[in-house]
């Protein structure tokens, strides 16, 4: 059995995975699960203040095979991981960008990366990038249905940073890093912003 089916979100992940299948077959677990699933993304927020408390490896395990269910074109998967628990490395990110003090404060951090040789050629490279942020988005949402907060940190498209990142993780020269995901127990309650706006949205034309 797949170890997601053993976990205690595993209503959200696989509703989020298969949510169509699940409203064929489940009945009211199926409304149950979708429920869930919506409200995990409605509320997730980025959360940049945490507590002193450690995450646990079947935490960060179940974070990163939600990550790697993230579909991704042509299936071609090009996400990589770093995980980064050492206290002087988290402090070295945290002194050398503002925008990812936070660090400094976190147990965690994971830096989300696309692997060159297994992407597209030609014009299609860069659906890494596309491919690696829906890991990393799929990454936040099962950071927060467990509990935890986390925060993305741009990397990817700047140059400054995917050097400083390349080098400080010895990353080969077909890893490209995306961004570094920050972790922790959330210090606080967070109200998430309500990001709905009907005038965004356009049908069948502009």
């Amino acid at each position: 059995m797949n170890l997601l089916t053993k976990l205690p979100i595993a209503a959200l992940i696989l509703s989020m995975m298969s949510c169509n299948n699940n409203q064929k077959n489940a009945g009211t677990d199926s409304a149950s699960a979708t429920d869930a699933a919506l409200e995990c993304i409605m509320t997730r927020t980025s959360v940049r203040e945490y507590t002193a408390d450690s995450i646990s490896d079947s935490n960060l395990e179940k974070m990163l095979r939600a990550a790697m269910a993230a579909p991704s074109a042509g299936n071609k998967q090009p996400w990589r991981f770093v995980v980064v628990k050492e206290r002087a490395t988290l402090d070295t990110i945290a002194a050398n960008f503002h925008t990812m003090h936070m660090a400094a404060q976190a147990p965690m951090a994971i830096i989300v990366c696309g692997d060159m040789k297994a992407t597209f050629d030609g014009e299609g490279i860069d659906y890494w990038v596309q491919d690696t942020s829906a890991a990393t988005e799929n990454l936040l949402l099962a950071a927060h249905a467990l509990g935890l907060g986390a925060v993305w940190c741009g990397v990817t498209p700047l140059a400054e940073r995917q050097e400083f990142i390349s080098k400080l993780f010895s990353l080969p020269a077909d890893i490209k890093p995306l961004d570094v995901v920050v972790i922790g127990h959330p210090a606080y309650d967070h109200t998430p912003k309500d990001k709905w706006h009907p005038d965004y949205i356009h049908y069948e034309k502009w």
